[in-house]
């Protein structure tokens, strides 16, 4: 769902960049609440897989495919405003190295793939919490049905944003149900992943899952007679037998090899933004990207002809760079947390 640079005039590209950067000022605040040191290297993590999973589109009906947004995985697994910050770093990163998404439209793709995604995921998952049994399989479900819903929201939202700042005479409500009937199906592929990865983490270190803080079942002792809770540890009980180091380094690994290695074997199919853009014939005032030119632009590294190495090798790249980004962005924030309670 990247928006390129002419599908949106410039007053609401520009509106939109000050809701994006009013928000990440919120969610750095924010974020310094959801991080400490166990939790910061992770959040660079996450970034990392997430750029590392949207490299592989997967079909979702005929010549259309879809691939991962990330704001439901990211709230779930580091915090909402983190999330947020998550997305936001993966998007600056594909639209300056990657030429994907435009830059005079980094404002709308925050505004929809990192805030919209990450806000109505969390507060579904939320809800979903508070009814449902506390128990891993519980955490897992709500993180496939808030994953679920982020994604058309976000199909709502382009749409919204296409009404108001639209550059092609077209109509709305062919756009939005073409939007919509695509952004649900790709909704499945969203959910499937979430709750794979969000199952898998916290089967060997629930402590570091945002989400499933006080899963745990808490100890009841007997006092005068009256059953009451023991007090809460102090610090999170981790899972035993897989370090923070081991997750972290397993983690790096698998965004490397699906960046550098599964993604030559993704879909080449236009994704569910491109293909109702060509459809529907709002993509007529595209206009050319600022970074086309650079060597890894469109995903892949100038001068290499081999295709396959090409792609692996700016899949590897990326992954690298949004790692050491994202890691820099969220130990500043942490930094600056204890920095503050020091004061």
């Amino acid at each position: 769902m990247h928006v390129p640079d002419g599908f949106i005039d410039a007053p609401i590209s520009a509106a939109t960049g000050v809701v994006a950067a009013g928000a990440i000022a919120v969610s750095l605040r924010g974020a310094r609440r959801e991080l400490d040191e166990r939790t910061a290297p992770l959040a660079g993590l996450v970034a990392a897989f997430i750029f590392a999973v949207q490299m592989l589109n997967f079909p979702v009906a005929a010549g259309t495919s879809g691939h991962l947004l990330g704001g439901a995985l990211a709230a779930i697994l580091v915090g909402p405003y983190t999330g947020v910050l998550c997305v936001s770093v993966v998007l600056l990163m594909q639209g300056i190295l990657f030429a994907d998404g435009g830059l005079t439209a980094l404002g709308v793709n925050i505004t929809d793939m990192a805030i919209t995604t990450t806000v109505v995921a969390y507060v579904v998952f939320r809800g979903l919490v508070k009814i449902l049994p506390r128990s891993r399989r519980s955490i897992t479900a709500a993180s496939f049905v808030a994953a679920l819903l982020s994604v058309p929201a976000a199909a709502l939202v382009f749409t919204l944003l296409y009404a108001l700042g639209g550059t092609t005479d077209v109509s709305l409500g062919k756009v939005a149900t073409a939007m919509i009937g695509v952004h649900v199906l790709i909704g499945i592929g969203e959910a499937a992943i979430t709750a794979l990865t969000v199952g898998a983490v916290i089967a060997v270190r629930p402590d570091l899952v945002h989400g499933a803080r006080g899963l745990e079942q808490r100890l009841k002792l007997r006092v005068d007679g009256e059953l009451v809770y023991a007090p809460r540890p102090l610090e999170p009980v981790a899972a035993r037998g897989t370090s923070r180091r081991k997750l972290w380094i397993g983690g790096l690994v698998a965004s490397l090899v699906l960046a550098g290695f599964v993604s030559f074997y993704a879909s080449s199919n236009p994704d569910g933004l491109e293909k109702v853009a060509a459809d529907q014939g709002i993509d007529r005032q595209t206009k050319e990207h600022a970074s086309a030119d650079f060597p890894l632009a469109d995903y892949g590294v100038r001068d290499v002809e081999d295709a396959r190495l090409s792609g692996g090798l700016a899949g590897v790249i990326g992954v690298g760079v949004t790692v050491v980004a994202g890691t820099g962005v969220f130990w500043a924030v942490r930094k600056r947390r204890s920095t503050s309670q020091v004061a």
